[in-house]
């Protein structure tokens, strides 16, 4: 029975293939296969093992060989056993010259390129859709926020601009990390290939052989393991992208508060519940599922760093974490990018709600054009600043507007008259450059999707 929410509830079938166990067993039987098969080319073993090995590999399961581990407690070398019975006469070929990690690291390399792939371009889904909405929404003036509180407007195009900036360096990030980490080996107990010297003149050339089979590539430098540093390099770069998809997430979920209201999450008024008591709950359950995945994430990062950090050639406290960590984290970034690509996809922008915060706020979150306008009549930026942070902090006290409390003060009403003030002091008309640097970053993201490949 399902213990773990990632068994039934988190991430996709595409990923949860992946790291099922029967796939692991399969990919690992799929190495030895490799490693016959290069051998025979080399001319170390007959190709008719390799071949016999090769359609042991196909039929072998995870019962056969789980079966045989309960038994000897050594999981790869009960795969060993099987392939080894199933080649008949030619099972004496199997597993030879190679160690344990020989087969176990290179099969989590396959995993973490075949999990990569999914992942990049389900990012790749998530920029599109970013850039999509956010040239839909390139000239929809709200009110920009800083510590929650009214700021310069900006445009909602240009925070989705901001968004796609994030999405589109994790993305980069991200695929330099997964071929970082999608690296095998086939270099024997300590590292050194002695074995496989005693097999061929430049034992070299059946790892380099046998990672072209699989289609990754081997790391230059192996002790009995591929150096843990590249898989801490994965994790950690999942972990910043999954604190990108939470930072959006929670943004998101701050806007469509009752308080503010301009944007709000799919909902399914039809059929979707929001509170089993309160009838009248739409909760943005999406991104709070985003947000609190990143948790667990961010987590896991302690644990891929701790895995650096082995004995010697190696010791086995990193294999147990890894068996939790790598599938964990993969399903549920997974997760994250398949709800967040929804969210986005789904998200009501309510141009009428940004319109009355704006008419409600955004007065007197043009008190920074005031004051530059006030330095181009030709007063000092301290003097500007100071005149109307004093207007403002009236305005606040007294409840009147922005505007009037400026033409309170002498000075400022010398140089603004109450028309100039009524123009400056027109939220939708101090936008800077906002659309202009939206729409370049999202042609820049449309290059940037050209370009990237996880091949």
């Amino acid at each position: 029975m399902p213990v773990h929410p990632i068994d039934y509830r988190y991430g996709s079938d595409e990923i949860r293939r992946i790291f099922d166990v029967e796939n692991r067993i399969k990919l690992m039987a799929r190495v030895e296969a490799a490693l016959a098969q290069a051998q025979a080319e080399l001319g170390i073993i007959p190709h008719e093992a390799a071949e016999e090995i090769r359609k042991a590999a196909e039929q072998v399961t995870y019962e056969e060989v789980k079966e045989v581990e309960r038994v000897i407690g050594h999981e790869t070398m009960a795969l060993v056993k099987v392939l080894s019975k199933k080649s008949g006469e030619y099972g004496k070929y199997v597993h030879l010259g190679a160690t344990s990690n020989d087969i176990l690291d290179t099969a989590m390399a396959i995993q973490i390129k075949d999990a990569g792939c999914v992942l990049v371009r389900k990012a790749l889904d998530l920029l599109k859709v970013i850039v999509k909405r956010g040239r839909e929404s390139y000239d929809v003036v709200q009110l920009g926020r800083t510590h929650g509180m009214a700021a310069d407007p900006i445009t909602f195009g240009f925070k989705m601009a901001y968004w796609s900036y994030m999405i589109r360096n994790s993305i980069g990030r991200l695929v330099e990390a997964v071929k970082a980490a999608s690296k095998g080996k086939m270099s024997g107990a300590v590292g050194t290939m002695a074995a496989f010297s005693l097999l061929c003149r430049d034992p070299r050339r059946i790892q380099s052989r046998v990672m072209e089979i699989l289609g990754i590539e081997a790391a230059d430098v192996s002790t009995q393991i591929v150096p843990r540093d590249g898989l801490a390099q994965l994790i950690t770069s999942i972990a910043i992208f999954s604190s990108v998809l939470d930072a959006i997430a929670n943004e998101i979920r701050n806007l469509q508060r009752v308080e503010i209201g301009e944007v709000q999450e799919p909902f399914r008024a039809e059929s979707q519940v929001g509170s089993s008591t309160m009838p009248h709950k739409r909760n943005p359950v999406m991104s709070e599922k985003v947000c609190g995945l990143a948790k667990v994430i961010r987590g896991l990062v302690l644990t891929s760093l701790e895995n650096v950090v082995l004995e010697h050639e190696r010791d086995l406290t990193n294999s147990s974490a890894e068996r939790c960590m790598l599938p964990e984290v993969m399903l549920l970034f997974d997760e994250q990018l398949t709800t967040l690509t929804k969210v986005i996809k789904g998200l009501k922008i309510n141009e009428d709600k940004m319109r009355e915060n704006l008419i409600k706020f955004g007065e007197m979150a043009t008190a920074e054009r005031v004051m530059m306008e006030l330095f181009r009549k030709g007063l000092g930026r301290q003097e500007a600043h100071e005149l109307v942070r004093r207007a403002a902090m009236r305005a606040y006290e007294s409840g009147k507007s922005f505007k009037d409390s400026l033409l309170e003060e002498k000075v400022v009403s010398k140089y603004l008259d109450e028309e100039r003030l009524r123009k400056l002091t027109d939220p939708t008309n101090y936008l800077g450059i906002s659309k202009e640097i939206a729409l370049e970053e999202f042609e820049r993201a449309d290059e940037f999707i050209k370009g990237v490949s996880c091949e």
